[in-house]
């Protein structure tokens, strides 16, 4: 059966008038979920937005996240110390100093809405819960029914955020228009900033030129950044063609490690170690007016999505029926942006 879920429900918020209802959700003997929820305050936190911008959820977004740092939204990139050795006299001479670079993130009020005629919706549901295991479908209490609901918008959610994390652009057309992404961010950087490196892809991105793509983007790259590598914090970012490029190029070398890989394939890929990361953005990519095929090369702690849900007043989540047109809605308000702190630790190849 063909799932109606939206691909973008992440919408710029506007004032609602909310209605701060908490009540368990359950099936009604038409094969309905009918009473609202609504999560504010500790449980918004710990139930709904905690889960997924912390621990191994953030982790697969491949950059920094930041989840609720106070308003305004600033984070620190540090140096490497220089140096502090120093011939031994009397008093205090001091080693140089560890250099920080400072940004303010731009935080911008969203919502995420979205909505499933009741019969769809009910059917969505149902199959959350037949797929867990230890449930018992003869007596559905309101909590399993509620994580299912839970569950169900909490993924429609971080996809939409993690689309606009790379693709948003506030003035722009596109449809991920609610902030500014760290591609549009990287691209200004690369097309205008002297210390961002900047390559451009020339001909086709192929198995063949796969790797001549990779080195002159690492070769763009300033003296600091190509310093990051032992940290290991360094990746590459790149869109599907790139990466199956690579894919490609390694498929075709002999040996047993290449033939296993080719059968099995890979959780993976790096080069000279630096891990090559698909931002996954697909054709959603076409819509804006960034290029079409991307090469950067960053450390992870300079890329940064920030999501705050504590300092805006109207911050909720709210599930409800709504009769009139027979449709379950969900919505959740915020504050979200992302930004890159020092456009010096930026390379950024592309291709229009």
């Amino acid at each position: 059966m063909n799932k109606p879920a939206p691909q973008r429900i992440l919408r710029r918020a506007e004032n609602h008038q909310l209605i701060n209802i908490n009540t368990t959700q359950i099936f009604n003997t038409m094969g309905l979920i009918q009473n609202p929820k609504t999560y504010s305050g500790r449980e918004l936190e710990e139930i709904f937005f905690r889960p997924v911008f912390t621990g191994a959820s953030a982790e697969k977004l491949g950059i920094r996240v930041i989840y609720n740092m106070p308003m305004p939204t600033t984070v620190h990139l540090w140096s490497p110390a220089g140096n502090v050795l120093k011939a031994y006299t009397n008093g205090w001479q001091g080693g140089d100093k560890n250099t920080k670079k400072v940004c303010t993130i731009p935080m911008k009020r969203v919502k995420a809405e979205t909505a499933f005629s009741a019969s769809d919706y009910f059917s969505l549901v149902f199959e959350q819960i037949v797929n867990q295991g230890g449930v018992n479908m003869q007596d559905l209490s309101g909590t399993t029914l509620e994580a299912a609901e839970t569950e169900l918008f909490k993924k429609a959610v971080a996809e939409s955020l993690r689309m606009t994390m790379w693709l948003g652009d506030f003035e722009g057309s596109s449809p991920y228009n609610t902030f500014d992404g760290i591609l549009k961010t990287a691209y200004n950087a690369a097309t205008e900033e002297d210390e961002t490196g900047s390559y451009n892809i020339a001909g086709e991105i192929s198995a063949k030129t796969v790797i001549d793509i990779l080195d002159g983007v690492w070769k763009a790259a300033s003296h600091t950044l190509r310093s990051y590598k032992d940290e290991g914090q360094l990746a590459y970012f790149v869109t599907a063609d790139v990466y199956e490029a690579y894919e490609a190029y390694l498929d075709s070398k002999s040996g047993d490690n290449a033939y296993r890989e080719l059968a099995d394939g890979r959780l993976s890929l790096c080069y000279h170690g630096i891990p090559v990361i698909n931002i996954g953005v697909g054709d959603e990519l076409k819509k804006t007016d960034l290029p079409k095929s991307i090469c950067m090369l960053s450390d992870r702690r300079n890329l940064v999505l920030a999501v705050n849900t504590a300092d805006s007043p109207e911050t909720e989540v709210r599930m409800w029926y709504n009769p009139d047109e027979m449709e379950n809605r969900q919505r959740a308000v915020f504050l979200a942006g992302a930004t890159v702190i020092d456009p010096a630790l930026l390379s950024f190849g592309y291709k229009a």
